[in-house]
């Protein structure tokens, strides 16, 4: 009778243990943006923010979603992709209210054709799309990322379909995703090579990446995910590593004077 009952506490336990680690993958990605989300709020400034962090999880994001109809993994994963889906849409309309509030410039740049009649915009009317590479999501409306994401759903999702009976399209598909991810911290590892500093960059964001990706990585292991998971989490397990080395590094061993901004590429100078 004892031992049922111990066995019963255990299996509660477990149970809980699996809850709140499914709980922690759902929503422990989001959870650095808040205080970034807040700060921007409050000081009107997003400058210290590179939207191309948004793009970069949407599109890793995205394609984790399609890898998941061609490969089911843990539900925990999908809700994880979608829940950070949402945060980045959330980012990216606040950025782009402030940053349209604060630039002088009335021009408006647009991701798809429009015909707009306001003067004070004055977009001129165009055939199919409206923007210059080099504006490429710098865009002046977030309908406009909307659209971009839109677009990029639908013509994956498509090419998707047409695949999905291929096991090496699919694998490929998974492998993309996660890596595109896992990358998501060489910019800042880059600038601070280049800049032979750390000045700038938030080494509090960075320990909450490294024991994020610690965590994410032992979760995959556990959860026997598919490979390009565990491999991928490895990879940034690693990243944030070498940036935390840099830290000390460039701390110890100071090559030059610096003094500058956050750089608005930078992936992980939140």
């Amino acid at each position: 009778m004892e031992d049922e009952v111990f066995e019963q506490i255990i299996s509660v336990l477990n149970q809980l243990v699996s809850w709140i680690a499914a709980g922690a993958m759902m929503f422990g990605g989001v959870v650095p943006y808040i205080p970034q989300y807040r700060d921007i709020r409050r000081s009107q400034n997003a400058e210290g923010f590179s939207t191309y962090v948004c793009l970069v999880l949407l599109v890793a994001n995205i394609l984790r979603i399609l890898f998941w109809f061609g490969r089911y993994f843990e539900t925990p994963l999908l809700w994880q992709s979608i829940i950070m889906i949402v945060t980045m849409l959330v980012m990216l309309n606040l950025c782009t209210d402030v940053r349209v509030a604060t630039e002088n410039n009335t021009k408006r740049r647009s991701f798809l054709a429009t015909d707009s009649k306001d003067e004070e915009i004055k977009v001129p009317k165009r055939l199919f799309l409206d923007f210059e590479w080099k504006y490429f999501w710098l865009w002046s409306g977030f309908v406009d990322y909307l659209q971009c994401v839109l677009a990029f759903t639908a013509v994956a999702a498509y090419i998707t379909y047409l695949f999905l009976d291929s096991i090496l399209f699919v694998e490929a598909l998974g492998f993309l995703a996660v890596f595109t991810e896992a990358m998501l911290g060489t910019p800042q590892l880059y600038r601070n090579y280049q800049n032979k500093s750390t000045e700038g960059m938030s080494i509090k964001m960075v320990c909450m990446w490294t024991s994020g990706d610690t965590f994410k990585t032992g979760y995959f292991l556990v959860n026997q995910a598919p490979v390009q998971f565990w491999i991928c989490g490895l990879l940034q397990v690693f990243v944030d590593l070498a940036i935390l080395f840099q830290v000390y590094y460039y701390s110890r061993y100071p090559q030059k004077p610096v003094s500058h901004a956050v750089h608005p590429s930078s992936a992980k100078a939140l």
